[in-house]
């Protein structure tokens, strides 16, 4: 599958895990988003379903297993250079539980760290990951997750 230029749009999928009043997040090793931290995730394989795939996915990059719990956002995250699409991925974020696991960074990310609500400024988010990030802490809110 290629992921830069691609002839259609990529299924991503995303964990946003809350645990103990803080948020999973990882900082990107390869394009897109190089550097930046964002949620954890990655691509749906073939024949994968989808919160199958934020469990790889979670496991793969931050060696935590997840429970997937509620669909919290699907949208695009299309890149462009100049009138070619050089990125383009639909994007499923889950609210997540934490289940087990020690927190360790896997090869594609540069970190992983767990981030408290009022130091989420620091980390220079987009805006799509913070909106989706907030929604996460307040449904682990509702439902008195840990």
């Amino acid at each position: 599958m290629k992921r830069e230029f691609p002839d259609h749009p990529i299924v991503g999928v995303g964990g946003v895990v809350v645990h103990r009043g803080r948020v999973l997040l990882v900082r990107r090793r390869c394009e897109p988003l190089k550097g930046e931290w964002s949620v954890p995730g990655g691509l749906l394989e073939l024949g994968e379903e989808l919160t199958a795939g934020v469990r790889r996915e979670l496991k793969e990059e931050t060696g935590l297993e997840v429970e997937p719990l509620e669909v919290l956002a699907v949208f695009d995250r299309i890149f462009r250079e100049g009138l070619r699409v050089r990125y383009h991925y639909v994007i499923v974020d889950y609210a997540c539980r934490w289940k087990r696991g020690r927190l360790r960074p896997a090869s594609d990310v540069l970190a992983a760290r767990w981030v408290r609500r009022e130091d989420l400024p620091q980390f220079h988010l987009n805006q799509k990951a913070t909106s989706v990030i907030l929604q996460a802490f307040d449904y682990g809110k509702k439902r008195k997750l840990p």
